[in-house]
């Protein structure tokens, strides 16, 4: 019986097309919402946050690759946007289409973290040798399936980045009172951005928060 696998892995913004249009800004953050395939063509979702989101939307615009940039909510100092791509490109993002990829987490900027599920391990055996005859370079970080994924370490779903923000500002008592810490000195500590810190603890708790006091499991808590 074949089993799920998922694959985690961190790979330079200039290795795919996506990545190079969306690196413009050392204090953006972007994080892929899902991938839309649409006549042959994709339609990324992503979240950007900070920056200057007006340069943002000019500069993707610009590119030789973006057809159209829709911007369909704001809130704050993020947005979400769809970016219709002009036609097929070889690149990261087709590779994980060709092989029936699911983007489970993809984030970052200058570098980016992903988390995809493939069908079986043949899918991953494909990507992989999608991405070597394109010359896609990647760090590989993790591979696992499913069942490792409950029994495991990421019960709550948590990307890498998330995770780590977490934990480093538990123990360094930014969630105590009165705070022992700040949100810089915690990005300071993990080399990002305040924003970037921000964003992941947000993200991670409401994750941790609606999986411990909202799911089945947590009824009993709730009575």
């Amino acid at each position: 019986m074949s089993m799920a696998v998922i694959a985690e892995f961190t790979i330079d913004s200039d290795q795919f097309i996506l990545g190079q249009v969306l690196a413009l800004d050392p204090d953006t953050h972007v994080e892929m919402e899902r991938v839309v395939p649409a006549s042959g063509r994709v339609m990324p979702y992503v979240w950007v946050q900070g920056g200057d989101l007006d340069a943002f939307e000019a500069a993707i615009r610009a590119s030789e690759y973006v057809q159209g940039l829709t911007a369909l909510d704001v809130v704050e100092d993020s947005a979400l946007y769809r970016v219709e791509w002009d036609e097929q490109v070889e690149s990261l993002i087709y590779g994980m289409a060709e092989t029936n990829a699911t983007i489970l987490e993809a984030a970052g900027n200058e570098k980016w973290h992903f988390r995809i599920r493939f069908d079986d391990h043949s899918g991953m055996t494909g990507f992989h040798n999608y991405c070597t005859s394109h010359e896609i370079r990647f760090q590989l970080d993790r591979v696992y399936t499913l069942a490792e994924d409950q029994d495991g370490g990421y019960s709550f779903d948590l990307t890498k980045a998330q995770r780590s923000a977490l934990v480093t500002a538990v123990q360094d008592g930014y969630f105590e009172v009165p705070r022992r810490t700040t949100l810089g000195a915690v990005g300071e500590k993990l080399g990002v951005t305040e924003q970037s810190v921000s964003e992941n603890l947000r993200r991670g708790a409401n994750k941790v928060l609606r999986k411990s006091l909202l799911s089945p499991s947590a009824a009993d808590l709730r009575r």
